[in-house]
């Protein structure tokens, strides 16, 4: 009797099959090569690049921080701001109280509180003036980066006990200006003439901030305040 070769038996169509699974095998990773230029080129090149985004997305990240983390209460400002703000103008044709011509320019580098109007200093005139001494005093260690300026529109004598009082430490800088291009450079609130307010000038020379007529010391002060601080890192007293 003879036999056959056994073969195995093929699947039928009833038995399923089964996957086997997959398996990877990592040989080797391939690590920069920090000695070779091209490699280290290529390395700074990619950390230049984050830190160029990171600091495109540093804005929007403090924004976030500041708005859900720190929270600030909603802020107003007293003054009306000036916007855009107006320069100096180098045509102001400032001069001091003996005629000696003052460049304009020469009043950049500390903040200005300005008050303007004619040598007949009345009791209004007075008034601000007081308050001009009066808010440098209330910014305490800051004080020494707002100056007190009264623009003279007129040639008219200022009087002397006004005078004297102005030259007491620290004194208030007196120069005489054209009136038409002081007239061309600030401007009052409607219905108010210019000497009724008192102005605010950056130490860049803008103007920027107006006071209303009866104002409110300690909020003049709350707008100095801020503004002091949020200048801190670039503005320094005295020029």
């Amino acid at each position: 009797m003879s036999s056959t070769p056994s073969t195995p038996s093929s699947p039928s169509a009833s038995d399923p099959v089964k996957p086997e699974p997959l398996s990877f095998t990592v040989h080797h990773i391939a690590t920069p090569d920090l000695a070779d230029p091209s490699a280290r080129r290529t390395l700074d090149g990619r950390i230049k690049m984050l830190l160029v985004l990171l600091a495109c997305a540093a804005p929007v990240i403090a924004s976030y921080f500041s708005y859900y983390v720190v929270r600030p209460e909603g802020r107003t400002h007293y003054g009306s701001l000036i916007q855009p703000s107006r320069s100096l103008p180098a045509l102001l044709n400032a001069r001091t109280l003996a005629g000696e011509p003052v460049a304009p320019r020469s009043l950049h580098g500390q903040w200005l509180l300005v008050n303007v109007g004619p040598a007949a200093c009345g009791p209004a005139c007075e008034k601000r003036l007081f308050a001009q001494r009066q808010l440098r005093e209330m910014l305490g260690r800051d004080a020494d980066r707002l100056d007190k300026v009264w623009l003279v529109s007129d040639d008219a004598p200022i009087s002397g006990p006004l005078l004297q009082a102005l030259s007491a430490a620290p004194s208030t800088t007196l120069l005489r200006v054209d009136a038409a291009a002081l007239s061309a450079w600030l401007q009052p609130d409607s219905g108010q003439a210019l000497e009724d307010h008192l102005y605010l000038v950056d130490p860049m020379g803008e103007w920027m901030m107006r006071f209303p007529v009866a104002i409110d010391p300690a909020r003049v002060k709350r707008d100095l305040t801020r503004l002091m601080r949020a200048s801190a890192s670039w503005d320094l007293a005295g020029r």
